[in-house]
């Protein structure tokens, strides 16, 4: 799942999965980062699930 919010002149997107699917760790990469995993590490949630934000 997908969370987008606008604040000013950025857009912040989180990405969310479940606690354990896939299982281990993930992280988000793209060009925005030079494709390095591990910049963007998605972290528990309160609600169950495990989300990063990225600007």
């Amino acid at each position: 799942m997908l969370e987008r919010k606008q604040v000013k002149d950025r857009t912040h997107v989180t990405f969310v999965l479940p606690a354990d699917t896939p299982p281990g760790p993930v992280s988000v990469v793209g060009d925005f980062n030079d494709w390095q995993p591990g910049t963007y590490t998605l972290a528990p949630r309160e609600d169950g699930t495990r989300a990063v934000t990225v600007s």
